[in-house]
């Protein structure tokens, strides 16, 4: 899988905003990826250290729209630490 491939995009909501002062990033992942490529995805695309990476899993809701049904694509959400001689990645500057 491709760098590019691993990570889909940023997350930025107001927890994820004050995570970045402890040099947390949040970015929204492939759902084949596991910690390994997402670290070596950051490292590669933002030229920066990876420290440690948090995954989590969101599974497919059930959504109703009158009497139509089906559900949402599930997600998987990387937390993403980097190291403290590293430095910032410029996406998240807001």
């Amino acid at each position: 899988m491709e760098a590019r491939d691993v990570i889909k995009r940023p997350v930025i909501t107001e927890r994820s905003s004050e995570l970045l002062a402890d040099k947390k990033y949040t970015f929204e992942v492939d759902v084949r990826a596991n910690k390994t490529q997402v670290k070596d995805a950051v490292e590669e695309i933002f030229d920066v250290k990876v420290e440690k990476v948090n995954i989590m899993n969101y599974k497919a809701k059930f959504k109703r729209v009158g009497k139509f049904g089906g559900y949402t694509n599930k997600r998987r959400k990387a937390i993403v630490k980097l190291s403290a001689d590293s430095k910032e990645i410029e996406i998240f500057d807001i």
